[in-house]
C-alpha cells in the first residue's frame, strides 16, 4: 500500500499519537494499522433518526440529538467531582453528566457550538439527563462517513476514563479508511469469490465498519467469516499434506504372528464394525512410508484400548517398540494392567513407568528400552524425560492428549532419527466443527458404536429431598451383589459454596450403610498413591460395596460389577465430566444407573446440562451442547486456549460456513499446480504472509 502499510504503528495514524497508541496496544491489542482494520465492531446502532428534547421519554433508550451546550459546571460530591453541562435545542433543555474524566471534559467542550450527542437517556428530579454521552461537533459529523448502522467497538474502563470513547474509535477507523481507501488487497481467488458469491475484500472491510444497510452488513460478515475459516483450514490441510510427503515414517508392512495369534486366539470379544474400520485406516497409514498422525475418538467404553493393543502388535511384528502415554498415574496403571493381562499369553514384555516408579525399577526399564528387550512401555509424563532412551520407538499412543503441552509431546518425537507413528486417543468426544478447527491437520477416526451386549445406562435427576428413596435404591442394588460409586465435587468444606463435601458425605454414608452389612472405600486426590491404590483395589476385588470419591475416578477405574454412579452436587460439574463419570458404570452385563443429585436452586445452564445428561448417552451430542454452553476455549482447556482466537467467525454458530470453507480449502490445497497456479496467487500470497506473522497453527499437534 503506497504511503502507509498495514504494519505501520498505530501511533502514526492522525489523531492517535504515542500516548494513545500505547494505550490502544495495552488495552485492546491494537498496535498497527492492520490491527485497527481488523478490530471489528461487536454491535451496531441505528442512528437514522434525530430526536428533540421534548420527544424524550424515560425508557433508557439510546437516542441522538442536535443542539448546543450553553454552560458547564463542576459539582462536588462525596467522591470526587461530577461535570454537568446544559444542553439545549429549540424544543427544550436537558443535562449532560460526566462522573469521571473531569479535566478532559472541561478542556474539550465548546460552548454555543452545534453538537451531535448520542447516549442513554435517564430522568432525575423531573429533568432528562444523558450520562457520558458520545459527542461530535456537527461540522465534523457532516464530514464523516454516513451510515445508517453506527458501529460500537469493544472498550475498557481505562479507555473511557482517558477520553477514548466509541465516537473516538469510529473517527480513528474513519481516518484509517481515508488513508487506506480501497487498498485492502484481495486474499481470495476470483474463482472462489464467484463460487461462494462473496463480495470483494475492500467492500467487506468498509461495510463491516460502516454498513450501508443490514443486507450489506450481512454480506460483509459472511465474506470475512468465510475468509477467516478458509485460511485456518488451508493451514491445517497443508500441514497434513506436508506431514504425509515430507515427514518420513517407518514402514510397517508386516502383519505377523503376534497380531494374528492374538486376533485369532486371545481377543476377548468380537470387534465392532467401527473398530474394524479404524484398524483398517491405521494399517493403511502405517504402510505408506509417511508418519501417521491420527486422532482416534471413541466414547467411554467403545473399545479404544483394544485398537491400541492391536496397533502395538503390528509395531512389534515389524521389530519396533511402542509407548502408551497417559495423563495420570491412575490411568497409566489401568492401561498397564489391561494391556499386560491381554498380552501375557504371547510373552510380550510390558512395563509401567510413572513418577512413583522406584530407582531400581527405572534402572531396569531404561536398560531394557535401550537394548530393545522391552516391547511396550506404558507411563505418564515420566516418559518424556531425557533419560528415557529407546532402541527403536516406532509407535507413540497418547491418551487424552489435550492434557499434554506441545513442548512435552515434541520431546517424545525427538527420541528417534525418524519420528514415531502417532495415534492420539480421546474419550472426550469432540464436536465435528471443533475437531475440524483444532485437529484439522490430523486424520480423524471415530469408533461410534459400543461393543455388543452393553446396556444403555439409565440416567435420572433427583433433588436432595429425594435422598432417602435414593439410599433405598442403593441398598436394593447392593443386595443384588452390585457395587456403587458416590462422587463429590469438593474435598473440604467451602464457605462460599453450599455443597455437600466429601468428608461430611462419607460420614453420612457410613451412618446410613453401617458395618458389618456394608463396607466403604474412600478415595480422593490428597491421599498418598499407595493408600489410594489400596482402597481402589479393595473396591475392584469386591471387598467394599461403596466407593466414596472425588473426581479422581473420572478415568482409570474399570469395575464391571459397579452398576450405580451417584454424582453429588451434579450442577457443579461440566457436561464432559458428568459424561466421563457416568462411563465408570455400564461396563458389565447388568443394567446400570447414573443418579444426578442436586439442590433446587439451579442456573439455566445447570438445568440444560442435567436435562441433556438424562436425555442422551451419546457423547457427541453431549459435546455439541457443551460447546454451545462453554465455547471452544473452555472446552479445549488451558493447553489449547489460544487456538481459536477468532476475530469474527464462531465455530458453534457458523458451522455451515466452516464446512464450506474447508471444502474450498481442500480444493486449493490439492490443486495439481499447487503454489504455482496463477488462479490462486492471491490465496498463496496471503497464506505465506499468515505463516510468517503467526506461528500458532504450526504447533497444534
Amino acid at each position: 500500500m503506497k504511503g502507509i502499510s498495514f504494519q505501520t504503528a498505530i501511533s502514526y495514524l492522525k489523531g492517535v499519537g504515542p500516548a494513545r497508541g500505547q494505550l490502544l496496544g495495552k488495552e485492546l491489542g491494537i498496535f498497527t494499522y492492520g490491527d485497527l482494520a481488523n478490530f471489528f465492531p461487536n454491535r451496531y446502532i441505528d442512528r437514522t433518526r434525530f430526536y428533540k428534547v421534548k420527544e424524550l421519554q424515560a425508557n433508557s433508550s439510546e437516542v441522538q440529538l442536535i443542539g448546543k451546550i450553553t454552560g458547564v459546571k463542576s459539582v462536588k460530591q462525596k467522591r470526587g467531582t461530577r461535570i454537568v453541562a446544559q444542553f439545549v435545542d429549540e424544543s427544550g433543555q436537558m443535562e449532560l453528566v460526566w462522573f469521571r474524566g473531569a479535566k478532559w471534559i472541561t478542556d474539550a467542550i465548546k460552548v454555543n457550538v452545534p453538537y451531535v450527542i448520542f447516549g442513554k437517556v435517564t430522568q432525575f428530579n423531573g429533568l432528562f439527563n444523558m450520562p457520558h454521552p458520545e459527542m461530535e461537533l456537527l461540522t465534523d459529523y457532516k464530514k464523516g462517513f454516513k451510515t445508517a448502522m453506527q458501529p460500537v467497538y469493544r472498550s475498557t474502563e481505562l479507555l473511557g476514563n482517558k477520553g477514548v470513547s466509541n465516537r473516538v474509535m469510529q473517527k480513528m477507523v474513519q481516518q484509517l479508511f481515508y488513508e487506506a481507501k480501497d487498498k485492502f488487497g484481495e486474499t481470495l481467488s476470483k474463482k472462489i469469490l464467484e463460487e461462494q458469491q462473496l463480495i470483494s475484500k475492500n467492500e467487506a472491510m468498509f461495510n463491516i465498519h460502516f454498513p450501508q444497510s443490514q443486507e450489506q452488513l450481512t454480506r460483509a460478515r459472511h465474506r470475512l467469516k468465510f475468509e477467516e475459516l478458509f485460511f485456518i483450514q488451508l493451514q491445517l490441510i497443508v500441514k497434513n499434506l506436508t506431514n504425509k510427503t515430507k515427514n518420513k515414517g517407518f514402514v510397517f508392512d508386516r502383519v505377523g504372528d503376534h497380531f494374528h495369534t492374538f486376533y485369532k486366539d486371545h481377543l476377548p470379544f468380537d470387534l465392532t464394525n467401527a473398530q474394524k474400520m479404524v484398524l483398517k485406516e491405521i494399517r493403511k497409514d502405517l504402510n505408506t512410508g509417511a508418519q501417521m498422525n491420527r486422532l482416534l475418538q471413541g466414547d467411554v467404553g467403545s473399545g479404544k484400548t483394544i485398537v491400541a493393543v492391536l496397533t502395538m502388535l503390528i509395531a512389534i511384528d515389524n521389530g519396533f517398540q511402542s509407548a502408551l502415554i497417559a495423563p495420570t498415574e491412575i490411568l497409566a496403571s489401568q492401561h498397564f494392567k489391561a494391556v499386560e493381562e491381554l498380552l501375557l499369553p504371547l510373552g510380550i514384555k510390558v512395563r509401567l513407568l510413572t513418577g512413583s516408579s522406584t530407582t531400581a525399577q527405572r534402572r531396569v526399564i531404561h536398560e531394557e528400552l535401550e537394548n530393545g528387550s522391552l516391547h511396550i512401555i506404558i507411563g505418564t509424563h515420566a516418559l518424556f524425560e531425557d533419560k528415557v532412551v529407546f532402541k527403536n520407538l516406532g509407535l507413540a499412543i497418547i491418551d487424552e492428549q489435550h492434557r499434554f503441552g506441545v513442548a512435552q509431546r515434541a520431546k517424545m518425537w525427538m527420541k528417534n532419527t525418524l519420528p514415531p507413528h502417532i495415534l492420539v486417543m480421546t474419550a472426550t468426544p469432540i464436536p465435528r466443527t471443533l475437531a475440524m478447527s483444532v485437529y484439522g491437520d490430523l486424520d480423524i477416526s471415530v469408533i461410534d458404536e459400543l461393543p455388543p451386549g452393553r446396556k444403555m445406562i439409565k440416567t435420572i435427576h433427583r433433588f436432595d429431598n429425594n435422598r432417602l428413596a435414593v439410599f433405598k435404591f442403593l441398598k436394593d442394588e447392593i443386595v443384588k451383589g452390585r457395587q456403587v460409586y458416590i462422587v463429590y465435587p469438593l474435598i473440604q468444606e467451602s464457605e462460599q459454596l453450599d455443597y455437600k463435601d466429601l468428608m461430611d458425605g462419607y460420614e453420612s454414608i457410613s451412618r446410613e450403610f453401617p458395618l458389618p452389612d456394608f463396607r466403604i472405600s474412600i478415595v480422593h486426590g490428597k491421599m498418598k498413591s499407595a493408600d489410594k491404590e489400596y482402597e481402589m483395589q479393595r473396591f475392584v476385588k469386591g471387598e467394599t460395596q461403596i466407593m466414596v470419591a472425588t473426581t479422581v475416578i473420572e478415568v482409570g477405574v474399570n469395575v464391571p460389577n459397579a452398576s450405580v454412579m451417584i454424582i453429588e452436587s451434579a450442577e457443579r460439574f461440566g457436561l464432559s465430566q458428568l459424561h466421563q463419570l457416568r462411563g465408570r458404570v455400564g461396563r458389565g452385563a447388568d443394567q446400570s444407573y447414573c443418579v444426578l443429585m442436586s439442590g433446587h436452586k439451579l442456573s439455566k445452564e445447570a438445568k440444560t446440562r442435567l436435562k441433556t445428561m438424562v436425555q442422551t448417552n451419546d457423547g457427541f451430542k453431549i459435546a455439541e451442547v457443551d460447546l454451545k454452553l462453554r465455547g471452544p476455549g473452555d472446552l479445549m482447556g488451558t493447553q489449547q486456549s489460544g487456538v481459536l482466537n477468532l476475530k469474527i467467525a464462531d465455530i458453534v454458530n457458523d458451522s455451515e460456513v466452516l464446512y464450506t470453507a474447508r471444502k474450498a480449502a481442500r480444493k486449493v490445497a490439492y490443486s495439481t499446480q499447487g503454489h504455482t497456479d496463477p488462479e490462486y496467487a492471491h490465496v498463496w500470497k496471503t497464506f505465506e504472509s499468515i505463516l510468517k506473522n503467526k506461528s500458532l497453527w504450526a504447533n497444534i499437534s
